[in-house]
């Protein structure tokens, strides 16, 4: 399993652009990316500090709000409750 976070383009140089997620800025890889990124823009970036697509504004707002939401211990059921489990079960049936 990769684990990628939804970040904001701050600036570009070349193949690299320095990415805002949570107030943490870092400078990642866009080699990985067959479009071009604009400031302004969200991506996918994998821990490993590669940029593997870019997201809508709409699905990195919710991605991070409920990130946030998962770090406060507070994610609400509903937002999990269709979750594939590394078991095949639904959260439904291991929630109980």
């Amino acid at each position: 399993m990769c684990i990628g976070i939804p970040s904001r383009v701050l600036s570009v140089n070349g193949q690299l652009a320095c990415v805002d997620s949570f107030g943490q800025q870092r400078e990642v890889s866009l080699l990985l990316l067959d479009e071009p990124v604009n400031v302004g823009d969200y991506l996918l970036v994998q821990v490993g500090g590669f940029a593997v697509s870019r997201m809508s504004a709409e699905d990195a707002e919710a991605s991070l709000s409920a990130m946030q939401a998962l770090l406060n211990g507070d994610l609400p059921d509903d937002l999990i409750a269709d979750a594939d489990l590394p078991s095949a079960m639904r959260y439904s049936e291991v929630s109980k």
